[in-house]
């Protein structure tokens, strides 16, 4: 039986993790229905091993930013900086950014300036924007609202989304996508559930951030693009959706966001 189609829009295939055996990794997931995975750059400085594994692998695309935790120890980016790396064909959403305030909060301001200028070249590439939030709820609200209201319209999604019913609502009300990860197929994730559930089906994306996050039956082991199948599965029940209307449903909403890969694979 031929597994439904899936996307993984949030790997880190570049870590070392995956090093031994990038192409069985990635074999897994075709086998697994993953057909394309987004691999998503945490440093610039790394931006060229990131951007060569999409080179090579004509599933995989990839996103470059620098991430929250990383802010403080890595060159601050520069709007020119990120519109220049755009221009790959296969460069298609930036970050991720945003803030994490659980292991990182002493940065904040710092996580605070990168987040606004990867937003700011968000709204200039036309890519969406790449969030990562944690313990910081009130402050990215805020942020996104205010960059969206003041500065321009811009398309982001809330990755690995394990935060509040409140900036579930607000990034929503900004018109941005909720991205599920194996976190919400946890046995006691049934509030986060609850967040999809009432989530507008057309804003729902899935995906790994392997290799953490693995999903049951592998959780504590490392996370792999084809796992994405499990979490799937779940997200389709919370939806109340059969694993092929689930899959159909967040490659629909993937190829809308991230328009420039289903541009290419087009083309």
């Amino acid at each position: 039986m031929t597994p439904p189609t899936l996307v993984d829009s949030h790997c880190h295939l570049d870590f070392a993790d995956f090093a031994d055996e990038l192409p069985e990794v990635i074999a897994r997931a075709h086998a697994a229905g993953v057909a394309r995975m987004v691999t998503i750059c945490t440093r610039l400085r790394l931006e060229p091993q990131v951007r060569a594994i999409a080179e090579a692998h004509a599933s995989v695309f990839y996103a470059a930013g620098t991430h929250p935790m990383s802010a403080a120890d890595e060159p601050l980016a520069t709007v020119d900086e990120l519109i220049a790396l755009s221009h790959h064909p296969k460069m298609v959403g930036i970050g991720e950014t945003g803030l994490d305030y659980h292991y990182t909060s002493e940065s904040a301001a710092i996580q605070q300036t990168s987040l606004r200028i990867h937003i700011d070249a968000a709204r200039e590439t036309g890519l969406p924007l790449i969030i990562h939030a944690r313990a910081a709820d009130e402050d990215m609200a805020r942020i996104l609202t205010e960059e969206y209201k003041h500065g321009g319209a811009y398309c982001c999604v809330m990755h690995c989304f394990c935060s509040s019913p409140e900036l579930a609502r607000a990034a929503l009300d900004l018109g941005f996508y909720l991205s599920m990860s194996g976190i919400a197929a946890f046995p006691k994730s049934g509030d986060l559930r609850d967040i999809f559930a009432a989530t507008p089906h057309d804003r729902i994306l899935v995906e790994t951030d392997s290799p953490y996050l693995a999903p049951p039956p592998y959780r504590g082991k490392r996370n792999e693009p084809a796992y994405t199948a499990h979490t799937a599965a779940k997200g389709a029940e919370a939806l109340g959706l059969s694993i092929e209307g689930f899959a159909d449903l967040t490659t629909a909403n993937f190829d809308r966001l991230f328009s420039k890969a289903a541009e290419w694979r087009a083309a």
